[in-house]
């Protein structure tokens, strides 16, 4: 995920409100579309989309642009899983690869998982996908609330919720 990064190596100070921007919450951004597409190079995608249009529409400088992005990279990131259903060619993307000692079995069990896991946070409603996507990359109560422009009182409950509905979805397409 730092490939966007390194043609930053080379600043010295950040020339913009942008730049500014840009370095400080990237990494955070790319992390939340990571943890939903589950592929590095999409996520950068995502990442790299997401900037643009935040640069194309607001102003850098404003109070809400740190959870305007993570709220995007979780909508712009679930949009992208969802495209991927109607693309089933892009749906057999390669996983990283195994190291020597991996067991290959689990190896394809845990791909499966996962994969069931992308599939059925495409069902979920935005809402429910977005809460367990930015809770999930790491952000805290406080930050999920800002993201999602709701109290922090609110975000335990929107995460149970949208736990359930995963838990439902993924029994849903278990067989028993």
């Amino acid at each position: 995920m730092v490939h966007a990064l390194r043609a930053w190596d080379d600043v010295q100070e950040p020339d913009s409100d942008f730049d500014r921007l840009f370095l400080r919450e990237y990494r955070r951004v790319a992390a939340i579309a990571y943890r939903i597409v589950g592929d590095a190079d999409e996520a950068e995608d995502v990442a790299q989309d997401v900037f643009c249009s935040f640069y194309r529409r607001h102003d850098p400088a404003a109070p809400y642009a740190a959870p305007w992005l993570y709220r995007a990279a979780a909508h712009t990131a679930l949009n992208a899983i969802r495209g991927k259903r109607r693309r089933s060619r892009r749906e057999q993307l390669a996983e990283d690869p195994p190291a020597v000692d991996d067991d290959p079995q689990q190896l394809v069990v845990d791909a499966e998982r996962r994969r069931e896991v992308r599939a059925a946070m495409a069902r979920l409603s935005e809402r429910s996908a977005s809460v367990l996507a930015l809770r999930y990359s790491g952000l805290s109560y406080g930050e999920v609330a800002e993201a999602l422009g709701v109290k922090i009182g609110q975000v335990g409950t929107l995460l149970r919720r949208a736990e359930a509905a995963l838990k439902k979805e993924l029994d849903h397409d278990t067989p028993r």
